[in-house]
């Protein structure tokens, strides 16, 4: 049950005794355009809803008796809570009359529902990163809130919910087929084990919340009320950056096997998503001006990669006699790269490489952008060559790496204390004699 909205004039039979009686109801904004109305009578008083739709028209009901002279029993006589639950159904039945979703055998509607509209809307308008995301709902969601009506979720329910994913143990990759998940305990004492899974939870937060939302806005429920409230963790997502040196690089792209050291290569120098990547055509290459054209991005838009001249030699020869359609990036066997085909091969090379932990294919992109900003490019530069619709992510992830005035000024100023020159003399610090 959603929480009960107070009103002292309303909420108590005492408190109504003393309202003079009027046509006029007295309203209590349950939620936006949703109130819930109390009319005196002689002979007592009754329960009227509120809905006012899109355009600003209103919409009455009658709910019955408040529990003015007789006691409740949530049939027809009413108390305030038992009239605002009664209300809430009232305004979700409306909302979904006025959305055009009449239908009397369509059933609750539950989170799995809001869940697969949500996910179809995206599809339908092209958004990227839709199939992680129905796979951590399917994992993490819909088994303890998949059954749940959306009209009666509630913020404890929700909070309940959150702080199990938190701790519950972290999913591993799994062969497909297979019946069961294996999974990871987490090392309570380790800070940066349970800050991982708090930016999970958030993340997984951030996707029920927008598909409740979208329920919300399309009709299918009366209020976002409960899940409004539910805030992330705090200090949760403070990005961890990793990236590699230009020594790990060479490393990693000499222990890359076949065709996917074209594609290391291709993410190295430009920056791009191994999705974004694996799309491009080579007519996406333009050799004169030293420009890869990215169509297709996360953000729904294109975009232009400039190249330095070593990412121009290798585009050269990536696309040199081939047509203008053929993708520039081909597997061994000439099919096209499809979804997590990277990783595999990309382990076997970090480990072949030493490299540890290994990195992901996210990491070849933060390497490109930490490398732009230690030599001081500007973060609005940075966030045109990632495709960022503006410098509040670039900065959250760059900006510490970039040279600054103070970093300057302390490496200018601190003076040398001469440790340093010790230890490398192999000095003995017990045999120091105090001057």
């Amino acid at each position: 049950m959603a929480r009960t909205v107070k009103n002292p004039k309303t909420d108590s039979r005492s408190a109504r005794t003393k309202l003079p009686e009027r046509r006029e109801p007295y309203w209590t904004v349950v939620s936006a355009g949703c109130a819930l109305g109390y009319r005196r009578g002689a002979n007592g008083g009754t329960w009227l809803t509120r809905f006012r739709d899109e355009t600003g028209k209103q919409h009455h009901g009658s709910l019955g008796a408040a529990d003015d002279g007789r006691d409740p029993d949530g049939v027809t006589v009413f108390s305030f809570a038992q009239a605002q639950e009664r209300a809430r159904d009232f305004f979700g039945r409306k909302a979904r009359e006025l959305a055009g979703h009449t239908e009397p055998d369509e059933g609750p509607y539950a989170v799995a529902a809001a869940l697969a509209d949500y996910f179809a809307e995206r599809e339908r308008k092209g958004s990227k990163g839709v199939r992680a995301d129905r796979y951590a709902a399917d994992a993490r969601i819909l088994p303890p809130l998949g059954t749940v009506e959306v009209d009666r979720l509630t913020t404890k329910a929700i909070r309940a919910w959150l702080l199990s994913v938190e701790k519950a143990p972290k999913l591993l990759r799994t062969k497909q087929g297979s019946a069961v998940r294996k999974t990871a305990d987490i090392d309570i004492n380790d800070p940066d084990a349970g800050r991982a899974r708090k930016a999970t939870a958030n993340r997984l937060l951030t996707v029920l919340k927008a598909a409740l939302n979208f329920a919300f806005h399309e009709g299918k429920v009366a209020s976002d009320e409960p899940w409004r409230k539910v805030k992330p963790y705090r200090e949760a997502d403070a990005p961890v950056i990793a990236f590699l040196s230009s020594s790990e690089c060479v490393r990693l792209v000499y222990a890359c096997q076949g065709s996917f050291r074209d594609l290391v290569r291709g993410a190295l120098v430009t920056g791009c998503r191994y999705g974004e990547l694996t799309r491009m055509h080579v007519a996406d290459f333009n050799p004169d001006a030293g420009m890869i054209t990215v169509r297709l991005s996360k953000s729904g838009k294109s975009r232009h990669v400039a190249l330095a001249d070593e990412g121009r030699q290798i585009f050269n020869s990536l696309t040199v006699g081939r047509k203008g359609r053929d993708l520039i990036f081909k597997r061994n066997d000439g099919r096209a790269w499809g979804a997590s085909h990277q990783q595999r091969p990309l382990e076997e090379a970090a480990k072949a490489a030493r490299l540890d932990p290994a990195p992901t294919f996210h990491v070849l992109r933060h390497t490109y952008a930490s490398s732009l900003a230690m030599k001081g490019v500007s973060m609005r530069v940075i966030a045109d060559q990632l495709g960022h619709a503006d410098t509040r992510v670039t900065e959250r992830h760059y900006a510490r790496l970039a040279p600054s005035y103070v970093a300057d000024v302390v490496r200018a100023a601190l003076p040398s204390i001469g440790i340093a020159e010790m230890l490398a003399a192999g000095g003995d610090v017990t045999r120091m004699k105090l001057e």
